[in-house]
């Protein structure tokens, strides 16, 4: 009785009379309530401890040897107050890493060597690769995608997926609308007039294995499925992970933009600095060099179509498609040495309207009424047939392994390898939107904008097909559908000739974009890699188009699938080690800890105060023991959660920082010529809305154009 005039001293006589009639069951709740408490405790504790092995290490901070007084924190900040470091507040010192360069320069380069040297040799190895690739690797390319899918949709529900890609309250850097346009472009390449038309037709003339009879109504909606499936959600996941994760390195944690930054809390900063995150950089590069390739290689062989139905100079030769890159890699070079990359990407701009303005020319002067019809049928086939398509692998027999090789395992393997590369542009432009805004926007924004476009195209050549129109047969290579298609529309004579433009345009501009990724791959970062490493990346890229098209005819793809498929095995395991280093990242996010601080003491608050006095009390910040507090037993001054944000100076040594005013301890100061060095500006009147839309114009341009980080660079001759 005593006790409870302590808990609640306004109590009357009647009342606590009345309690002492009832005190046996309410002794007996509260001792049901603390053994239910103590076990789950103990339960929390043992779960911790687990999920502590999965990412990192909690020490309890009750252990003899743990100081109980005072705490050790960088620049005297508790991790969940940091707000962030962005890339542009770093001193960082850029310069080419020249083991990086070197390994991957000399592979590459001997590759191509050898390619020109010897194209039947390169032929051999590659075909064993391939069918050794397709056959024992091929579902690791399927579980990749389905893996990367239905991680990045975990994270975008999950309450990580409020964590900004940013400093706390930074503005997201471009407007909504100026951000869906940019993904928009990023959607819009090479491919829609290339595949878009061919593709869907191929699956209609020779459905998948073991689903539709050709050429049936069946087989029509099945084939615009299966488009979707290669260029909807499954690829576009893949970019968002590797963008998403680069995003959050540079712009949340202050790291470089680099793949080798997101491996920092899994590898350590030293393997990532060193052996291990140079061997993740070295994969990228050769990854997105032959992705990159495969893209300008068909590029040409839709050019080298065009020039041949255009001037009648007769079918197209490996020689013909040859001194097409080579004349277009000289535009590349132009642009990347003069100056006038600039103009360039304002070309590229225009570009994206006039594929636009292709499609739409498609879709008033094709069978409009048609296309009205299949666009939201051949959308919910997809959605009804996507979990079979998943299903597909070696199981199913050797024509759907044969089918899956050619096809879907392919183009996994290219998106795989494209990632860095549009990772690198989508990245850059999301700068201050949410986890989840950024991976449901790159998601399904350009799939759906890709779905309309294929549906246009590909329904379009299907219809002309079942018609009978001029040109069409079932033997038709891919590059001839969409001229053929052209030619069967009114009041288009002129058309070719812009396409011509329009692939010339996507060929430099994709060359250019490609090249600067690779030179800060290859530059520790750098967003403004010297012109002849740019050059360099270029020349080699071409080079291996070259090589690609020269293990096939002419009209064929075959080398280009070849080498795309064998060459991103590596980096296919890459992207599960992103998925698990990104989760890994984010559970020590300052934003994470303030809301496992907020329910850990809110839930501790309600039970003492329900228990001590009933519906009555109320919430008040008080000091407690070590560990009985809101940390609930996490270590604050862990390495995990507090090595991040230690500023450094330009050659990684340690120097204080004060959060509040942005100053640095020895006075440094950014040049104001590099721009605001907290980024206040960013959403305001920073210039680069421009930039980032001429970027935008390449289909799937880099992140070279972005703020001038504060930074001392070498001497860019």
């Amino acid at each position: 009785m005593a006790d409870d005039f302590e808990t609640n001293p306004d109590r009357t006589e009647s009342d606590q009379s009345t309690t002492s009639t009832r005190r046996p069951p309410r002794e007996r709740l509260k001792a049901d309530a603390k053994r239910v408490g103590a076990e789950a405790g103990r339960v929390s504790r043992e779960t911790g401890r687990g999920l502590g092995k999965l990412d990192y290490s909690r020490p309890d901070p009750r252990k003899a040897g743990a100081s109980e007084a005072g705490a050790n924190y960088p620049h005297d900040t508790h991790p969940i107050l940091v707000p962030g470091i962005a890339i542009d507040e770093q001193r960082r010192h850029y310069f080419l890493d020249k083991i990086i360069f070197a390994i991957a320069g000399s592979l590459t380069v001997a590759f191509v060597i050898w390619g020109i040297a010897s194209p039947s040799s390169v032929a051999g190895v590659a075909q064993t690769a391939y069918d050794w690739a397709t056959l024992h690797v091929g579902w690791l390319f399927n579980l990749v995608a389905i893996i990367v899918l239905v991680s990045l949709l975990i994270l975008a529900f999950s309450p990580y997926g409020k964590i900004p890609l940013g400093k706390d309250g930074e503005k997201s850097e471009f407007s909504t609308f100026s951000w869906v346009a940019m993904l928009f472009a990023a959607g819009i390449g090479i491919g829609v007039l290339f595949f878009g038309p061919s593709e869907p037709l191929t699956y209609f003339i020779a459905p998948p294995p073991l689903t539709n009879d050709p050429e049936t109504t069946e087989a029509l909606h099945g084939a615009m499925a299966q488009t979707y499936f290669h260029w909807g959600f499954h690829a576009w996941a893949m970019y968002a992970l590797v963008g998403g994760a680069i995003a959050y390195a540079a712009y949340r944690r202050g790291r470089s933009l680099l793949l080798s930054s997101i491996f920092v809390t899994l590898f350590g900063k030293r393997q990532t600095e060193g052996f291990a995150g140079k061997l993740v950089d070295i994969f990228a590069i050769v990854a997105t060099l032959f992705g990159t390739a495969a893209a300008l290689g068909i590029a040409a062989m839709q050019i080298g179509t065009g020039v041949s139905i255009v001037s009648g100079a007769g079918p197209m030769t490996n020689n013909m498609l040859v001194i097409i890159i080579l004349v277009l890699t000289c535009g590349f070079i132009i642009s990347a040495v003069s100056g006038v990359s600039r103009g360039i990407r304002y070309l590229s701009s225009i570009n994206i309207v006039l594929t636009v303005g292709i499609v739409a020319l498609v879709l008033f002067l094709g069978p409009t009424l048609f296309l009205f019809n299949l666009l939201p049928s051949a959308f919910m086939e997809y959605l009804g047939s996507m979990f079979d398509m998943m299903g597909r692998s070696l199981s199913w027999g050797d024509e759907t392994q044969e089918f899956q090789s050619l096809w879907t395992v392919y183009y996994w393997a290219w998106w795989i390898s494209w990632s860095p590369f549009v990772g690198t542009f989508i990245a850059r432009i999301s700068r201050g939107r949410s986890i989840r805004q950024f991976i449901l926007g790159t998601i399904f924004i350009p799939s759906t904008l890709l779905f309309v476009a294929y549906g246009i195209m590909g329904g379009t050549s299907i219809s002309m097909y079942r018609s009978g129109a001029a040109g069409f047969n079932d033997s038709m290579e891919a590059p001839e559908v969409f001229f053929t298609l052209i030619d069967n529309l009114p009041y288009v004579e002129w058309l070719p000739f812009v396409v011509i433009v329009v692939l010339a345009i996507f060929f430099i501009t994709s060359a250019d974009s490609a090249s600067v990724v690779m030179g800060m791959l290859t530059s520790r970062g750098d967003q403004e890699p010297k012109k002849w490493v740019v050059v360099f990346w270029g020349l080699v890229m071409s080079g291996i188009a070259v090589v690609m098209l020269l293990l096939g005819d002419a009209s064929a793809l075959e080398g280009l699938q070849q080498l795309v498929i064998v060459t991103a095995v590596p980096f296919a395991i890459v992207m599960l080690f992103i998925i698990v280093a990104w989760f890994k990242e984010l559970r020590t996010d300052p934003l994470a800890l303030r809301r496992q601080y907020a329910l850990n003491a809110v839930d501790n608050a309600v039970v003492a105060g329900a228990d001590a006095y009933g519906d009555d009390f109320a919430l008040l910040v008080v000091p407690t023991e070590p560990g009985d507090g809101a940390n609930c037993g996490i270590d604050s001054e862990h390495e995990d959660y507090t090595g991040w944000y230690q500023r450094t100076d330009e050659n990684g040594d340690p120097v204080g920082f004060d959060y509040e005013t942005g100053e640095w301890a020895d006075g440094w100061t950014a040049d104001p010529e590099s721009g605001d060095p907290d980024g206040s500006a960013a959403a305001d009147d920073d210039p680069t809305d421009t930039e980032a839309e001429e970027l935008a114009g390449s289909g799937a341009a880099s992140a070279t154009d972005s703020d001038s980080t504060t930074d001392h660079r070498e001497d860019r001759s």
